[in-house]
């Protein structure tokens, strides 16, 4: 029986296909990350809208937590499908920290270098300005550092690096 990602190439154009299952690793994780970034929006927009109207960095820190915790989960059984490393879960929470402030500085730096919040500007120019520096540039900044970490020192390729595979100790392309 084939695959759910079998099933998906079969349907996927012909001319296509050789460039997504040559970069089926980034193609995982963009998927696991889209999922991911929805919910975080989620979770942010239903923080900043009830329990925390007035801390819109902590609303999106937790959130980007929470998907942070999700996508390692589907990235480990997915998209960096490797043998599992003692340091593992120590080396994402380190990059994943280090993201997490990745994904907050543009919000940090709207809200508070810019001033793009109320009473400098609209309500809805706040919302705007929060959402494109905290969910857009954000969260396309972390996503780029991620990937790129996550394959140099997280989800590395053990039993390539065991029989000295070039690309593997870098964390090379599968």
């Amino acid at each position: 029986m084939p695959s759910l990602t079998q099933r998906a190439l079969a349907r996927v154009p012909g001319r296509v296909r050789p460039a997504l299952v040559r970069h089926r690793r980034l193609v995982k994780f963009l998927l696991v990350g889209s999922g991911c970034f929805a919910l975080t929006v989620l979770i942010n927009y239903t923080l900043r809208f009830t329990v925390m109207p007035r801390k819109p960095v902590l609303a999106l820190t937790m959130a980007t937590v929470v998907g942070t915790v999700v996508s390692y989960l589907l990235n480990r059984r997915w998209s960096f499908r490797s043998s599992w490393r003692r340091r593992e879960p120590l080396l994402f929470v380190l990059v994943s920290t280090v993201a997490v402030v990745v994904n907050d500085l543009p919000l940090i730096a709207s809200r508070y270098l810019l001033n793009l919040r109320e009473p400098w500007v609209s309500p809805f120019a706040q919302e705007l300005a929060d959402f494109l520096s905290g969910m857009v540039l954000g969260t396309f900044v972390a996503m780029l550092f991620r990937f790129w970490a996550m394959q140099r020192w997280v989800f590395t390729r053990v039993e390539e690096a065991r029989a000295g595979h070039p690309g593997a100790a870098r964390g090379g392309s599968a």
